[in-house]
């Protein structure tokens, strides 16, 4: 039933993608959907570029044919579709639950529109049940997540296959469990404040639309 709700909103989201546009292509879960259908269409003769947030998505649609730019060549993105860990009724979120945060925020800061891709377990009341992950440089990394517990949460450094957890920039990931965030826009500047600290979760005033996933069909939220 989960994958059924990821996967109808994220090929309702592929609907969104027209000829002639560059497109940001999210990381995670459901927005493998919409990469799996964007792949269907490009063979029908979709004309798209892709701008891909992470190795792992550039490698899924390499492998299905759809071409790929970079955000150097393409500082401008028409439309780009992502996915998240959370989000609250003003279109805040958390994401980088799969690492990507960096890739995903700069990707959305060149966008002029982006459509989250969620299914119904991810809409909160608040932020913060999911732990808030903070990409660091490894050179530090103790000292900056104890200026991260300064803050109120318990930090942890995320772990991978008995070892930590690297991103696809080289650095490294603390998952911050805050448990309600009440005011995520002044959090989310606190923390990049922080020297060592290389980007946060927190996605403020980035999305445009959300897709949510149901049990019994898609709900699309505009914000006004």
């Amino acid at each position: 039933m989960i994958e059924e709700m990821k996967r109808k909103a994220g090929e309702k989201a592929a609907e969104y993608v027209k000829d002639g546009m560059v497109v940001g292509l999210g990381t995670g879960s459901t927005v493998k959907y919409t990469i799996l259908k964007l792949g269907e269409r490009v063979k029908e003769g979709l004309d798209i570029i892709g701008i891909p947030t992470s190795r792992n998505t550039e490698e899924l649609a390499k492998s299905l044919g759809i071409p790929l730019g970079d955000i150097n060549e393409y500082q401008s993105i028409d439309l780009t579709i992502d996915g998240a860990d959370e989000v609250d009724p003003h279109f805040n979120l958390i994401k980088g639950g799969g690492g990507a945060l960096l890739r995903e925020k700069i990707i959305a800061h060149a966008s002029k529109y982006e459509v989250i891709v969620v299914d119904e377990r991810k809409i909160k009341d608040f932020l913060g049940k999911f732990p808030l992950p903070v990409e660091v440089t490894p050179f530090g990394y103790l000292r900056t997540m104890k200026v991260l517990e300064s803050l109120g949460c318990r930090a942890s450094l995320r772990k991978k296959n008995d070892g930590i957890f690297v991103t696809d920039n080289g650095n490294y990931i603390v998952d911050c469990h805050f448990g309600k965030i009440e005011e995520p826009e002044k959090l989310e500047r606190k923390i990049d404040e922080i020297p060592g600290v290389v980007e946060v979760g927190l996605f403020i005033n980035l999305a445009n639309e959300i897709i949510v996933g149901k049990k019994e069909g898609i709900e699309i939220r505009k914000k006004n």
